[in-house]
């Protein structure tokens, strides 16, 4: 128990119910896929919730059967009464941060960018901080200042509205002869009759490869030891806090690498500890197979002995294989990757002031 996180959980629940009712097609609030999420990042050791609970009866129970203590803000409706409740939650934050070293992370439940210094402060405390929020509500500033953020609407355990199916919606009025929909109106009803009925859209699984390639290659640039598998993630959650191996349909961190590493995008070996694997890009196969790509282009653009120069080689590469991408590599750029095949003495690589571009030429 010595090694597990010790959590403390603050709800701003006006934030949260308000929110899922009015972002999630009226949707009742429910606290136990928070509280689940949370169990598998360590020991929840203090539970709050502030609201003037007169308006949410019915949750005190709710909260009351997870042991969740219930602070009342008494204070009229309004701007003042959310105030109240915003301060008194801040200051019981950083009261306990100071009166309790043992409790390592903080999980603030609020999509209200007003919470953001208090973020700060906590982690210039050496304090992690989760943040959780209605996606429909929360504020673009309130994500990126937490060490990782979690969306409700995609929490296991919450229900996908019933506003987002189809089946039952009334039927759309259609436009008259002389009236046209904006054409990015017609391309989101295009896009929901293309999507099977109450389902998400997925996300890029191949710009999930790009970022995880030049993640790992940044790692191990770093030369700070080798890249395992909880590193990598802890990096990936600094780059974006709200980052989630489930939006790609991926149960866990582990079976999202495993994908990876069939496509041959990473590679996985036995790590320093059990079920946390040492990650590295392929020094051999893929990359050197790109490196023979580029230098026989290279090579048959400049048979008659001119130099190629780099803008538009991406393209003839791309035309010899379809499937070239040197972010897959771990290369930031295409300039990136040329560079690493002139290093590597695949290719010779100058910048040419009179072109105003780089030259490559073939060795040999």
């Amino acid at each position: 128990m010595d090694q597990e996180d010790r959590i403390a959980l603050f709800l701003d629940y006006e934030n949260l119910a308000l929110g899922a009712r009015d972002h999630r097609g009226g949707a009742d609030f429910d606290f136990r896929p928070i509280a689940d999420a949370l169990a598998e990042r360590g020991r929840v050791v203090v539970r709050r919730a502030y609201a003037d609970w007169s308006y949410f009866d019915e949750d005190r129970r709710m909260l009351t059967r997870s042991h969740v203590e219930l602070i009342e803000i008494p204070q009229k409706m309004g701007a003042s009464r959310k105030n109240a409740a915003d301060i008194k939650m801040a200051v019981d934050a950083i009261e306990l941060a100071f009166e309790r070293d043992y409790i390592s992370t903080f999980v603030i439940c609020s999509g209200d960018s007003d919470f953001t210094p208090l973020v700060h402060k906590l982690r210039e405390l050496n304090k992690r901080v989760i943040g959780v929020g209605v996606e429909g509500s929360t504020s673009g500033l309130l994500p990126p200042a937490c060490d990782e953020f979690l969306y409700y609407d995609r929490l296991e355990g919450v229900d996908i509205p019933p506003t987002r199916a189809r089946r039952g919606r009334p039927a759309r009025e259609q436009p008259g002869p002389d009236q046209r929909l904006p054409e990015p109106e017609q391309e989101r009803e295009q896009e929901e009759e293309r999507r099977p009925t109450g389902e998400e859209p997925g996300r890029d699984v191949d710009a999930l490869a790009v970022l995880v390639a030049q993640t790992v290659a940044g790692l191990q640039g770093s030369a700070n030891g080798e890249v395992t598998a909880s590193r990598l993630k802890r990096t990936l959650l600094r780059k974006d806090p709200t980052f989630s191996e489930s939006d790609y349909g991926f149960r866990t961190f582990g079976e999202l690498l495993r994908h990876l590493a069939v496509h041959t995008v990473i590679e996985l070996a036995e790590g320093p500890a059990k079920g946390d694997p040492e990650v590295s890009l392929p020094e051999h196969g893929d990359r050197e197979v790109a490196f023979g790509l580029l230098r026989g282009v290279v090579a048959d653009l400049g048979s008659s002995g001119n130099p190629v120069a780099l803008s538009g080689l991406k393209n003839q590469l791309r035309r010899a294989r379809p499937d070239f991408s040197e972010k897959k590599l771990g290369y930031r750029s295409f300039l990136q990757f040329c560079k690493a095949a002139a290093t590597g003495g695949v290719v010779d690589l100058r910048w040419s002031p009179e072109a105003d571009d780089y030259l490559l030429t073939t060795q040999g």
